[in-house]
């Protein structure tokens, strides 16, 4: 659930690993989301799997968040298991992974959205979250300074966009698809939010699609995991 303060100046855009910047290109991004330490996980178990010897092996991708009541912490998140079979090229893995996260994004969002953490969160499917996850895909597998690419404003710009079209949570996105907040400030713009399309370096890889030949097997799609830490004595 981002909020007012951790709103950052976008000139820090390029060595950010929390925080909400807002970019011409892609609207709020959540830099944590943005970091790609998920993928690069999940790009590991690939190359352990590859170099097994073994004809498959089992990979998976989770997201979760924690809520911390009273003295205790509950995580709560959902995961997707497939099974891979050995020999996948570079391309191959990055469309698995690709679609994998995607799947799991959603279904992450979507448990985020329950009246049941209502009390919690209003981050399910918050305007900068999943466009923050597929953008931290591809810092992931290309890594790069990104800043020149997505237009990072200043904090002052960045906060009056915050002020005047309210908290990025209060706008929901059940897409990849960016939603851009014109400048209050620039009398030419018609000041109403806008889905625009993403920039063609986060559309270059289609994900995953082939679940007919044998290559990848679905075990679990819509996994929930629990767990539970209770307080520290």
């Amino acid at each position: 659930m981002s909020t007012r303060r951790e709103i950052k100046d976008g000139a820090l855009f390029d060595v950010l690993d929390r925080g909400i910047v807002y970019t011409e290109v892609l609207g709020w991004v959540d830099m944590g989301h943005a970091r790609g330490n998920d993928v690069a996980a999940l790009r590991h178990q690939f190359v352990e799997g590859e170099r097994s010897g073994k004809p498959s092996y089992l990979v998976m991708y989770r997201q979760d968040m924690g809520i911390i009541k009273f003295t205790s912490r509950l995580g709560v998140g959902k995961f997707s298991r497939w099974e891979i079979k050995r020999g996948r090229s570079t391309e191959d893995i990055n469309r698995i992974m690709l679609a994998m996260m995607m799947n799991t994004a959603s279904r992450f969002e979507g448990l985020q959205s329950l009246r049941s953490f209502s009390w919690y969160t209003d981050s399910g499917f918050s305007g900068e979250d999943l466009v923050s996850d597929l953008f931290g895909f591809y810092r992931a597998i290309i890594p790069g300074r990104y800043g020149y690419r997505l237009k990072p404003v200043s904090y002052d710009a960045a906060v009056r966009r915050w002020d005047y079209y309210g908290a990025i949570g209060s706008h929901k996105n059940r897409g990849f698809r960016p939603i851009l907040f014109p400048d209050p400030d620039d009398a030419c713009m018609r000041h109403q939010p806008y889905a625009v399309n993403l920039p063609h370096f986060m559309t270059w890889l289609k994900p995953w699609d082939d679940f007919t030949s044998g290559m990848v097997k679905v075990i679990t799609n819509d996994g929930t995991s629990l767990s539970f830490v209770g307080a520290k004595k």
